[in-house]
């Protein structure tokens, strides 16, 4: 028999086809075992309705893309966003900043300060993906490096929503703080959604891993602050 590969988008049965392809170019949608249901209805969509309803957090979509789909791209969407954040803190960090001086501006645009928030992005996302993993490990809820590797795979997907940090500085108007904490609450609910369905998990056991992951994040953003104020005051007093 077939390795069962594929998972239904419905009841989460391990299915070993998506679609069985009859001659003269037939095909027909594997029908689940379990539920009757076709494994994946989402092979015949157009991608915009994929990505609308991942957008909306269904548990189907989530389920097509992390476990019927050969999507490999989380690395580089991890980069990405790792840059959008990054681009969101230099912005803010010197929004307030001006000069008409042209030595000024050049001075400016070779400044390190967006490297360095690139790395602290890094160090907090990983804080977070960590954080995750190492409470469903000690929780016994996941086991294995190959369990480890698609929670991680999935993380990384789930923080696509990141990229809205970008058009919501761009367009900065009075609401930006609100919308800020919009785009926060989104990819903590698409975490959160991506480990229940990796898992089978109920929400509540999802949440309190992500919730997990936020503590270490938070604890290592101000470990880092904390050890960067110390360095600056220290430099002052030399």
């Amino acid at each position: 028999m077939a390795e069962a590969s594929f998972r239904c988008i419905e009841c989460n049965e391990k299915a070993t086809e998506l679609h069985r392809d009859y001659t003269n170019g037939i095909l027909k949608i594997t029908l689940c075992s379990s539920c009757q249901k076709p494994v994946d209805k989402y092979i015949e969509y157009d991608p915009v309705i994929i990505l609308i309803d991942a957008i909306l957090c269904k548990t189907q979509a989530f389920r097509h893309i992390l476990f019927n789909t050969s999507l490999d791209i989380h690395w580089k969407l991890c980069v990405f966003c790792l840059l959008c954040e990054a681009y969101l803190r230099w912005s803010l960090g010197h929004g307030s900043e001006s000069s008409d001086d042209p030595a000024d501006i050049i001075r400016y645009t070779k400044e390190w300060e967006f490297y360095r928030m690139v790395a602290l992005a890094a160090l907090e996302l990983l804080a977070f993906c960590g954080g995750v993993l190492v409470f469903l490990r000690l929780t016994a809820m996941a086991s294995g490096g190959a369990h480890l590797h698609l929670l991680l795979r999935a993380l990384l997907l789930s923080c696509y929503g990141k990229v809205l940090l970008v058009p919501a500085v761009i367009w900065e108007h009075d609401f930006l703080p609100l919308c800020l904490g919009f785009v926060k609450i989104f990819v903590l609910t698409s975490n959160t959604q991506a480990v229940r369905v990796i898992l089978n998990c109920k929400k509540s056991s999802a949440l309190w891993a992500v919730g997990a992951g936020l503590l270490s994040e938070t604890v290592a953003a101000r470990t880092c602050q904390t050890f960067v104020s110390a360095m600056r005051e220290a430099a002052m007093f030399e």
